[in-house]
């Protein structure tokens, strides 16, 4: 794949149902929510891990669809990033970043970040945030590589409410 045949471009209403595709695809491995229904055993409300992650991509673009960015190759969506920021904080924030599993390795994750991180610097914008798991070897590899630091570190605990006991 070249470069040249790369697009990024706004996300449009009609993207959605793709990215939500990718998503569910690209963090199966790096969920929190999938670590959750493992540790617990089930799916959580009768939703599993896949609904609720696809809803996070619908929340991300319904807040910020200006800032999602969507890269295409020949015409076809094959990864996404989505943005928000405050501009009182000059912070721009990066939740979500996937590329489809066929078109991982050719540089289109950097492309979407390099994107975004333009779009906070044309917004006035003075800081980026992205966090990343730990069992997610590319993002510990990518974010640093575009220049991002390890700031901290955090520990995420869960527990079912509904007196199940957890395996």
């Amino acid at each position: 794949m070249s470069r040249e045949g790369l697009v990024i471009r706004v996300f449009q209403t009609g993207d959605l149902p793709r990215l939500q595709q990718i998503t569910i695809d690209a963090f199966e491995p790096v969920s929190i929510d999938r670590n959750i229904e493992e540790q617990i055993g089930r799916p959580i409300h009768r939703h599993d891990w896949r609904w609720r992650k696809a809803r996070h991509i619908a929340a991300d673009v319904q807040r910020d669809p200006q800032g999602t960015f969507v890269a295409e190759v020949d015409g076809q969506t094959v990864g996404y990033v989505t943005t928000w920021h405050d501009r009182e904080e000059g912070i721009g924030y990066i939740p979500n970043l996937a590329v489809a599993h066929e078109y991982r390795g050719h540089g289109i994750g950097r492309r979407l970040l390099d994107h975004a991180l333009d779009h906070f610097r044309r917004c006035g914008l003075e800081y980026a945030r992205i966090e990343t798991l730990e069992q997610n070897p590319i993002g510990q590899r990518l974010y640093p590589a575009l220049g991002f630091r390890e700031i901290a570190r955090q520990i995420h605990y869960g527990m079912p409410l509904d007196g199940f006991d957890t395996p």
